[in-house]
């Protein structure tokens, strides 16, 4: 009688496994063959109404990107503002999106618009990879939590603790 519980609960265990996999699956799939969410696309239209407001008290002039989400980066590159003739642009990382949005709204994207406003206004350092005093008081200045260099994942993976 043991026997045939422990073996219930064993497979009841395997069971609710595949399906918590398959479901999983199932999401990422979803994630990656279709758009971002709406939800996904209001946090970062909010962010920047939020950015361009900053810009305007700070610079007395705002003035909008493109913001393409891609999935085509390589590796855990969160975002990156471009410049090609003349055209400045922010990609986001899509592929990151889904564990880290938060970040991405709070931190990337007011950095990748520092670089753009810094693109704009004729800055084109090629000196810690763009990342100066005065591009980091620009970041600071468009709202950006974290204004370093690169990714911190250190906050990442703090933000994601329930405590």
């Amino acid at each position: 009688m043991l026997q045939k519980k422990l073996e219930f609960i064993f497979l009841s265990i395997i069971i609710v496994s595949i399906l918590f996999l398959a479901k999983n699956y199932y999401d990422d799939y979803v994630f990656k063959n279709n758009d971002i969410s709406d939800e996904y696309k209001q946090l970062i239209l909010n962010k920047e109404q939020e950015i361009l407001k900053l810009m305007q008290k700070h610079y007395g002039f705002a003035f909008k990107v493109p913001i393409i989400v891609s999935d085509k980066f390589k590796g855990k590159l969160y975002g990156l503002a471009s410049y090609q003739n003349g055209e400045i642009a922010i990609y986001l990382n899509k592929k990151v999106m889904q564990e880290s949005m938060e970040y991405i709204v709070d931190s990337v994207l007011a950095h990748e618009y520092a670089h753009a406003l810094m693109f704009q206004q004729g800055y084109f350092q090629t000196g810690r990879d763009g990342h100066s005093l005065l591009w980091q008081q620009t970041c600071i200045n468009l709202g950006g939590v974290n204004c370093e260099q690169y990714v911190n994942n250190h906050d990442i993976i703090m933000g994601k603790l329930p405590f």
